[in-house]
């Protein structure tokens, strides 16, 4: 989802699609409307894992308008999101960034410094900086 309302996008790269979407839904409702949020998750087929051509056509989408903070919960998402970063073009990689951040907590303090017109940098760091943060 590209937009040109200034708002930096937010993508989930995850496992399962449910957990994607469950955590944009989630995210939507920290974030207000006007942050773009894609969910990308689960392989073919509605199977578990990692479909790299809809990861490398989500962040394609998310290199437009302010660019977007890209977080993946763990193993093939992440490798699946550097393979599609090689084959972007350098404009399009310099638009995203990919927050090394708990996906879940990462995501929902990108969704909140997202929703202030932040830069992406800065909301990639608040995605990061929720690493942190103490649940107990």
């Amino acid at each position: 989802m590209v937009t040109t309302n200034g708002f930096v996008g937010l993508i989930f790269v995850s496992h399962s699609q449910r957990i994607a979407e469950g955590l944009a839904e989630l995210v939507a409702q920290v974030a207000g409307p006007d942050v773009p949020i894609q969910a990308i998750g689960g392989g073919p087929g509605g199977t578990l894992g990692t479909d790299g051509g809809r990861v490398h056509d989500a962040l394609r989408r998310g290199a437009g308008g302010a660019g977007a903070v890209v977080l993946m919960d763990l193993g093939s998402s992440v490798l699946a999101v550097r393979a599609a970063l090689a084959e972007l073009e350098e404009h399009e990689r310099a638009a995203l960034h990919v927050a090394d951040a708990p996906l879940v907590e990462g995501a929902v303090a990108a969704g909140a410094i997202a929703s202030t017109g932040s830069d992406a940098a800065a909301v990639a760091r608040a995605a990061e900086e929720a690493r942190g943060i103490a649940k107990l």
